[in-house]
């Protein structure tokens, strides 16, 4: 019985009219130099994709934004809500609106002459960077520069534009950290001033043994809605970088 059902799927497996797919990796030989530049490509490109995550967040405004949103939670003192996820995404869609311009200039540069393969690879990097770079260069600190410039043992450049890439993106990295803290600073006096008050009438009542960031929570979310909190505090983020 076994043979005949297998005899049986031969059969309605020949009568398929489209044919069963192989797929086949293997690793061999070379035949040529150019076989080991296709190859290389490949790995370059699955490298920069694999990378892709840490350039958005290094190079670009996100990481002052998901700064500024975490000291937010922790000024309001709301453990869960909202979630880090949440967050991270309303800072990444906000991080695309900052660098729209930024990115239409690579793309109108760099990206679309080298796929109608009017420039190459060199030249469209060279080109694709430059925006980049001036985005950097308008929110980094001159102190972040010379320290970097200073580690790496270089000779004083004339100008920005000697800098190599490798010193302008931590030392923006470091520019962005510090920015995002002042602002959360900031964040945390109006807070702060809510928890002395409710817990200086809690003390004057005598409730000593109730948690004073239970009753505040709900003041300082009232608090934040009053004032339109996202409004302002996305509004003020974005228009820094317009600075």
């Amino acid at each position: 019985m076994f043979i005949l059902s297998s005899s049986a799927f031969a059969q309605q497996t020949q009568s398929l009219s489209f044919p069963i797919p192989k797929i086949n990796v293997d690793v061999g030989t070379s035949q040529n130099g150019k076989d080991v530049a296709v190859t290389l490509q490949i790995l370059l490109l699955m490298t920069i994709l694999a990378l892709a995550p840490s350039i958005i967040i290094m190079t670009t405004s996100y990481l002052r934004i998901i700064i500024v949103f975490h000291f937010l939670k922790s000024a309001l003192g709301t453990q869960q809500m909202p979630p880090g996820q949440l967050l991270a995404g309303v800072a990444l869609f906000i991080t695309f609106f900052v660098m729209a311009p930024t990115w239409n200039k690579v793309n109108q540069d760099a990206l679309k002459p080298l796929l109608d393969e009017k420039i190459g690879v060199e030249e469209a990097y060279n080109k694709g960077i430059e925006p980049i770079r001036e985005f950097m260069f308008k929110h980094v600190r001159d102190e972040d520069l010379e320290l970097f410039v200073s580690m790496a043992n270089m000779s004083r450049p004339n100008n920005r534009n000697e800098l190599p890439t490798y010193i302008v993106v931590p030392a923006f990295v470091l520019s962005e950290l510090r920015t995002g803290f002042i602002i959360g600073f900031f964040l945390f006096i109006p807070f702060i001033m809510v928890d002395l008050i409710i817990s200086s009438i809690l003390m004057s009542m005598g409730m000593m043994m109730l948690p004073p960031m239970l009753i505040s929570l709900p003041f300082k979310i009232l608090l934040f809605i009053l004032v339109d909190g996202w409004n302002l505090i996305v509004g003020s983020v974005v228009r820094s970088f317009a600075q």
